[in-house]
């Protein structure tokens, strides 16, 4: 039976949440929800620059290459690490809800059991058969070794990284989003301390970027678990069990399967990439993919953490039935992101080789970053209406649809093109399969949009959630 206490206090919280996403300026909202969203996402995408630009400027082009050869892998980690924070995040969110302490718990510490044995095994796996898993994605006899040091670091400090992410995502959605920004920000820091540090004292080589970031993850983690140690949080540690738990493993799993889903598809396209790159261009190609990747996913993430800002927005006023406000909000998003993917579209169009020596100022990798900027990011602009209409489906119940966007655009277009369009145009033909597969996502998607956009009025009043 609930107390008066209780009660009030749902009272509160539902009048104060209802203020906010029913009623508040759409804009005003999308600020207040993106900015640590975004802040973090861009954070997180900082690693890899960093990374590149130490390695590319201190170290050599062909470590770059090497650097490239291991981002499938590192995918596979990654993709790993949100299957089990994303699934185990949104339960104890819905826990929480529910005021069921003993689940919140059993989920916090089943969560942390599988990141532990997850990671322990992909760092065993992936030493073991380290060699033939680069050369499977595309490591030639020149960038092997240079990728080979740089994974056994990050493989044997994989448990780490997997806690780490874990734990930060799940105080971002048990209502500590700004603490959970605050940790990857001091990840990031500590990271880009180190390099300093061994740079000062000569210590350069592709080793020491490895170690900078276990370092840094290490200093995030040890905030992360500061904070779940503190009693006077909702949530924190209470005797923690190492156990696995069916059923909330299955539960994990199935809620975590989309964004996983994702991440594969990423490191399929990525080695694919890397392939096709070794055949046409060589090393020096494939490094130039390296750079370019990492440059057009800082733009990406940018939108992406707009997009999770949209996210509770569009799925509080859907459920009551505000389809004015929920197009609204999907508007002034799509306005948003695609204005930011015009600014790094002429960026990225107008300046790749100031771009590019950045991070090398070796001529022939520089030219090779400079063409295939140019070429890949033609219909770039087009990318922040594919990601935030792909998102507004996921927050108005339809995550299969936002799969479909997401795999039609890397599976059924990027593929098949990047192995088709070389024949014809030989390196080049790599470059372009990106600007028309977004042309052809972007018109599937645009499709969906006008479909739900009709089943959905901006007024309906008789609303089924789907």
């Amino acid at each position: 039976m609930p107390t008066k206490k209780n009660v009030l206090a749902e009272i509160i919280i539902e009048s104060s949440v209802d203020k906010d996403l029913g009623k508040k300026s759409i804009g005003l909202l999308l600020f207040q929800y993106s900015l640590p969203a975004i802040i973090a996402t861009v954070a997180t995408s900082v690693y890899n620059i960093v990374d590149r630009i130490y390695i590319g400027q201190f170290v050599g082009p062909i470590a770059i290459s090497g650097l490239a050869i291991t981002l499938p892998l590192m995918n596979i980690c990654s993709a790993l690490g949100t299957l089990i924070s994303t699934g185990a995040a949104s339960i104890i969110s819905i826990r929480l809800g529910e005021n069921k302490r003993n689940d919140v718990q059993k989920t916090l510490d089943n969560a942390i059991s599988l990141n532990i044995i997850v990671g322990i095994f992909v760092a065993i796996f992936g030493l073991l058969f380290l060699d033939k898993i680069l050369y499977l994605f595309g490591a030639s006899q020149t960038t092997l070794p240079y990728a080979r040091a740089f994974m056994r670091i990050i493989l044997i400090g994989n448990p780490i990284t997997q806690i780490f992410f874990c734990l930060s995502t799940i105080m971002r959605a048990s209502g500590y989003p700004i603490k959970a920004m605050f940790s990857v920000l001091i990840s990031m820091f500590v990271n880009l301390l180190c390099l300093v540090i061994l740079l000062f004292l000569r210590k350069i080589s592709i080793e020491s970027a490895a170690i900078a970031t276990i370092v840094g993850q290490s200093a995030g983690l040890v905030f992360v678990f500061a904070h779940f140690c503190n009693k006077k949080h909702h949530l924190h540690f209470i005797g923690f069990k190492f156990e696995i738990i069916w059923n909330i493993t299955k539960h994990i799993v199935s809620i975590g399967l989309s964004p996983f889903f994702i991440h594969v598809c990423t490191c399929l396209v990525v080695a694919v990439f890397n392939w096709q790159l070794k055949n046409y261009g060589g090393d020096f190609a494939v490094g130039a993919y390296g750079v370019i990747s990492t440059v057009v996913n800082f733009a990406t993430v940018i939108v992406l953490g707009l997009s999770q800002g949209m996210q509770p927005i569009v799925g509080y006023n859907f459920g009551a039935k505000q389809m004015d406000r929920v197009m609204s909000a999907l508007w002034i998003t799509i306005c948003v992101g695609t204005f930011i993917t015009v600014v790094a579209f002429f960026i990225m169009e107008f300046f790749p080789l100031q771009i590019a020596y950045c991070f090398t100022h070796d001529l022939i990798l520089s030219d090779l970053i400079r063409l295939g900027m140019r070429y890949y990011v033609l219909l770039f602009p087009l990318v922040g209406f594919q990601i935030v209409v792909s998102n507004f489906f996921q927050s108005i119940g339809l995550p299969k649809t936002s799969i479909f966007l997401s795999a039609s655009r890397q599976l059924i277009f990027l593929i098949p093109l990047v192995i088709l369009l070389p024949r014809i145009f030989c390196l080049k033909g790599i470059w372009y399969a990106m600007p028309v597969a977004d042309f052809l996502s972007t018109v599937i998607t645009a499709g969906l949009l006008i479909y739900y956009h009709y089943k959905y009025p901006a007024k309906n009043e008789n609303i089924t959630t789907c």
